[in-house]
């Protein structure tokens, strides 16, 4: 009989075990995710893939599993065009972004010489949702049907070539530049290299080590992360760390699938956003320091670092407001009729840089 009871007790426990197993097998954690989502890198960046990567993991664990997104990294989906229309219409849910005009029309922000100069005025001014730079361009990507999530930063744009170093505007004398779609930043270079003879050649930034390699070109715009990463300092000999402009890209998503989104879910793909985009910019910063280092390092490769009076003189020569008056202030008095955004972006940025440099 106590056999038969120890047989029993034994069995009982292995009937209540089998229900608590399937307990769990039928909670919501382990249950199919009810969002299945794709985020697709346009470029080949270690670190921000770091912290794209962090967003999926994180949205995942703040829905309790009920997104799930899935991560292609390195321009695995296509091109950065490509990838951009396909977020725009749908197929793909999530992409970086470089907001060039012809694709974002009011997107010329990211790239408006002499804006931001340092990481600390970078995460206010695009910081979300209050950051003026944020702002409008949430705006602008709103316009296109997408919604931004966060900013991926990698630093400041310094000015590179193989023919000699650059410490003033004559300097630039018959250097032949590769430039992008961002009009802003062509302008600006225009602006500096004027009655030099510098000129100009617009190439995809995928090509730019060869076309460098080659002499297509003499030099570029550039920043510390693509002279290691990308190998530009292989095929370059000067560097001028003149900070005259600030990488930006926003992570954007589709926004009318966004918007169906209940309204838990938005809020915990707003939270994984925030804490990737703290993220990144840790991350960012100290690879942008550890690259530095080793760049000044490097054999047949100088660097140059301008006083600030030196980059006065570039600044005021690059005719900011002028870029700004022609690039910006159409879009923006259509964009936000009768508020004189143009005045008031440019008071606030220059507060952002002041709380700085006070700090």
């Amino acid at each position: 009989m106590k056999k038969s009871g120890s047989l029993f007790k034994v069995v009982v426990s292995l009937v209540l075990l089998a229900g608590i197993a399937l307990a769990f097998s039928a909670s919501p954690a382990a249950a199919a995710p009810e969002y299945k989502w794709k985020f697709a890198q346009t470029t080949v960046r270690p670190t921000q893939a770091m912290s794209m990567r962090l967003f999926c993991d994180l949205v995942k664990k703040y829905t309790n599993g009920r997104m799930e997104i899935k991560f292609y990294p390195d321009g695995l989906m296509g091109s950065h065009d490509e990838i951009f229309h396909a977020v725009q219409e749908g197929s793909i849910e999530i992409g970086n972004f470089a907001p060039y005009v012809n694709l974002v029309p009011g997107g010329m922000f990211n790239w408006m010489p002499w804006t931001i100069s340092s990481w600390e005025e970078s995460e206010i001014a695009f910081g979300r949702p209050n950051g003026i730079l944020y702002k409008v361009l949430e705006k602008a990507y709103n316009e296109i049907g997408m919604h931004t999530l966060y900013t991926n930063s990698q630093g400041p744009y310094g000015l590179g070539n193989n023919v000699r170093e650059i410490r003033t505007p004559a300097d630039l004398k018959n250097l032949k530049f590769r430039v992008s779609s961002s009009l802003g930043s062509v302008k600006g270079l225009v602006n500096m290299g004027k009655g030099t003879g510098m000129t100009v050649e617009t190439i995809a930034w995928g090509e730019l080590y060869n076309a460098l390699s080659r002499g297509v070109v003499d030099g570029c715009w550039d920043m510390w992360p693509s002279l290691i990463e990308e190998r530009h300092a292989e095929v370059m000999k000067y560097y001028t760390a003149l900070d005259w402009m600030w990488d930006g890209n926003q992570i954007a998503v589709n926004k009318a699938k966004y918007d169906a989104l209940p309204k838990d879910i938005q809020a915990a793909i707003t939270r994984a956003a925030k804490e990737a985009e703290i993220h990144q910019y840790k991350l960012a910063k100290a690879a942008v320091k550890d690259m530095e280092a080793r760049l000044k390092k490097q054999a047949n490769f100088k660097i140059y670092y301008p006083t600030e009076k030196e980059r006065d003189v570039f600044r005021q020569k690059a005719q900011a407001l002028s870029i700004w008056d022609e690039l910006c202030k159409p879009w923006l008095d259509k964009a936000y009729p009768g508020q004189n955004m143009t005045q008031k972006i440019l008071k606030e940025l220059e507060a952002i840089r002041k709380q700085v440099r006070k700090n």
